[in-house]
């Protein structure tokens, strides 16, 4: 790794002009592009304080090997250059985004003689005009088969339409008007190149014209008794109305954009864009990207801007939900290219914040769809587990994993959660929840749940007669601060078996202990490989602590923390940094993210339930119904507060001791300790 000192550029050699620079390695291969309106400060703040840069900016100076610009005239021209740049060198160390998938196109072949209609995927071709993107081909092919009775073009291979042409007879397609037949001469070269012309109008969105003028026809063939002609004018009308309505009306007639929006985590993003064109959604496509850099929103959006439409054709609006740091210099730019003003926008209100709305949902989608293919994957999650093993410096790698979260508000209503992934899947069955009972803090929080699930751990080991039961001193507890253990995701106190009846297994051992008494797995008996905990050096000291005092030292801990994703080891100084590109990292984010879903789930609920809870729910005694008729007597809690013992007595079915009760309850004294009894 290389010393950033030792090419840092000489005082006073860094230009102050607008430009574009880049880092290379030893080899003097391009691993960062930026730009900057003023080169010197931007070269300066990489080389002033390295230990206040983020860990991934770091890892690029120590990587890079020596720094070279280009000064431009204008900040327009440096948004050219780094896009240009950035097409040519690949660098590692810069945002890139990819398909998630590849998304079919509508194409129309106006090179050729006999222009052709066809579903095409892939890289564009010159002379073919395309639209789309859409999201499934059989999408295509219904549109493309209702416009087919209006706009008879030919869809045929070569080798189709050449063999036509020489045994003189056409395809099915020509034999029922789906097709004109240019293959054996029933139009010429240019009749048929003036219904391509018409389908890619209709494509484009000029549609009123031509339903206005088969309209017109229908009417003119009836008014002469045509009544045939004017059934398949009919027909054709209300076919091309079936086409427009396969493609929603989302924005008033006449608009064209593109509607792009973005979700993310600390380590990917994913990006959506529909395209909407004379008002209705014409096709989407989405990208996802590794986040290898820091980025705010903003910037995503910019990086994406000069990437999608470096070769794209652009619309006059862009609806964006952020606006990019240097947006009138890349306003310019995207004007430039197009030959007329380009807006960008950040939706508000109305119809295009509802359709923003809705792309973002699709990004979120996209997002976890993109998180649920790249966990499945053996090779994928074998290796990020060798990862987490090699950084951490474990004997061997982690194939049980548990991480603890707590959520509260202020200290109210403090809980826990337990997590448990095991080949790097979620193991549902074996989350726990926890009611924490001394609510100080994080750091205590964290040690308290250590605590009670590592002693139940022990309890149950010496059940087994794999410990001696001398060795536990005090049982665990369950979610509700009771005798037990706590709770699992659906609520319940059971365990889950596996696929043959046995206990729950993990890897590398036996299955889970079975209760001889109640036949069902025991919940904390089978140890994990590591524990993960939510938070920095405090909360991973503590849960060291915790497991030192219970005289458990074969368990690895570690916290991971949110804020810059660093993992940090018990009693170490400075945190472990895993690349961002990690597979290991992208593991722990993922047990932490479910860990911290899996808390405030349960905080919401026992935050809910609190809310709803009355010091009447409390009184010997009194159902349901009961208090519902005091609050219908006295009207609200507070009158009900204020009125005597006797007051109400008054309420049917209240006696002398659940009045005094209630009283006590809502004053909060003893109640007094008279005989029960109404």
């Amino acid at each position: 790794m290389a010393d950033p000192a030792t090419y840092r550029p000489a005082p006073g050699s860094i230009p102050e002009s607008p430009g574009v620079y880049r880092f290379r390695d030893p080899g003097g291969r391009v691993i960062y592009v930026g730009k900057a309106k003023s080169l010197r400060q931007r070269l300066n703040s990489y080389f002033a304080d390295f230990a206040g840069l983020h860990p991934r900016t770091q890892t690029m100076l120590t990587t890079a090997a020596s720094v070279d610009w280009t000064v431009v005239g204008t900040e327009v021209e440096a948004l050219q250059l780094e896009y240009s740049w950035i097409k040519e060198f690949d660098p590692r160390f810069n945002v890139k985004y990819r398909d998630d998938k590849s998304y079919p196109y509508l194409a129309v072949t106006m090179g050729e003689d006999f222009p052709r209609v066809q579903v095409l995927r892939g890289a564009k071709r010159k002379g073919t005009r395309y639209f789309g993107p859409y999201s499934h081909a059989w999408a295509i092919r219904e549109t493309v088969d209702l416009l087919l009775r209006v706009f008879p073009v030919r869809t045929c291979s070569a080798g189709v339409f050449k063999r036509a042409g020489q045994i003189g007879r056409p395809c099915l397609l020509g034999y029922i008007d789906k097709c004109s037949a240019p293959c054996v001469g029933r139009v010429t070269p240019e009749e048929h190149r003036a219904l391509a012309e018409d389908f890619c109008d209709f494509m484009a969105g000029n549609t009123g014209r031509f339903i206005k003028r088969l309209e017109r026809e229908m009417r003119e063939a009836a008014a002469v008794e045509e009544y045939e002609r004017a059934a398949r004018l009919r027909d054709d009308v209300q076919a091309l109305q079936r086409a427009l309505e396969k493609q929603t009306v989302v924005l008033g007639d006449g608009t064209d954009c593109d509607v792009i929006a973005l979700a993310e985590d600390p380590l990917e993003a994913a990006i959506q864009v529909f395209y909407v064109r004379g008002g209705r959604i014409r096709g989407q496509r989405g990208w996802v990207v590794d986040k290898v850099e820091e980025a705010t929103p903003g910037e995503l959006v910019e990086q994406f801007l000069l990437q999608m439409y470096g070769e794209a054709t652009i619309p006059r609006e862009i609806l964006v939900p952020a606006r990019p740091p240097d947006e009138a210099a890349l306003i310019e730019l995207l004007s430039e290219q197009r030959g007329s003003r380009v807006d960008l926008r950040v939706p508000q209100r109305g119809d295009k914040k509802s359709l923003m709305e809705t792309v973002e949902r699709n990004a979120k989608e996209s997002l976890a769809q993109h998180k649920l293919r790249r966990a499945s994957d053996l090779t994928t999650r074998s290796r990020a587990l060798q990862e987490i093993a090699d950084a951490l410096d474990l004997d061997q790698a982690p194939l049980r994993i548990e991480c603890y979260d707590v959520s509260h508000i202020q200290g109210e209503n403090v809980v826990a959660s337990m997590v448990v992934f095991e080949d790097g899947l979620a193991r549902k069955s074996e989350y726990r929840r926890f009611s924490i009972r001394t609510g100080e803090g994080d750091v205590a929080s964290i040690y308290e749940v250590i605590c009670r699930r590592f002693k139940r751990y022990l309890e149950e080991r010496a059940a087994t007669g794999e410990l001696d039961a001398g060795t536990d001193d005090e049982a665990g507890h369950d979610a509700t601060g009771h005798g037990g253990d706590g709770y699992d995701a659906n609520g319940r106190g059971g365990d889950g078996y596996d696929a043959n009846g046995y206990g729950a297994a993990g890897r590398g051992g036996a299955a889970t202990p079975i209760d001889p008494e109640t036949g069902r797995p025991r919940k904390f008996a089978y140890p994990p490989n590591l524990v993960v905990v939510d938070g920095g050096p405090a909360q991973a000291a503590a849960a060291q602590r915790a497991l030192d005092e219970l005289g458990i030292d074969d368990i690895a801990v570690c916290g991971l923390a949110k804020r810059l994703e660093e993992v940090w080891l018990p009693g170490d100084d400075q945190p472990v940094i895993l690349p961002r590109s990690s597979e290991g990292l992208y593991l722990l984010q993922r047990v932490r993210d479910e860990a911290h879903r899996f808390a405030i789930t349960y905080h919401r609920t026992k935050r809910s339930k609190s809310l709803k809870e009355s010091a009447l729910d409390h009184v010997p005694g009194l159902g349901p119904a009961r208090r519902q008729a005091l609050l219908r007597h006295f009207g609200s809690v507070k009158r009900l507060r204020e009125a005597s013992a006797e007051e109400i007595r008054e309420v049917p079915g209240i006696g002398r001791a659940t009045a005094e009760a209630i009283v006590a309850a809502l004053r909060g004294e003893s109640p007094s300790p008279a005989g029960q009894g109404s």
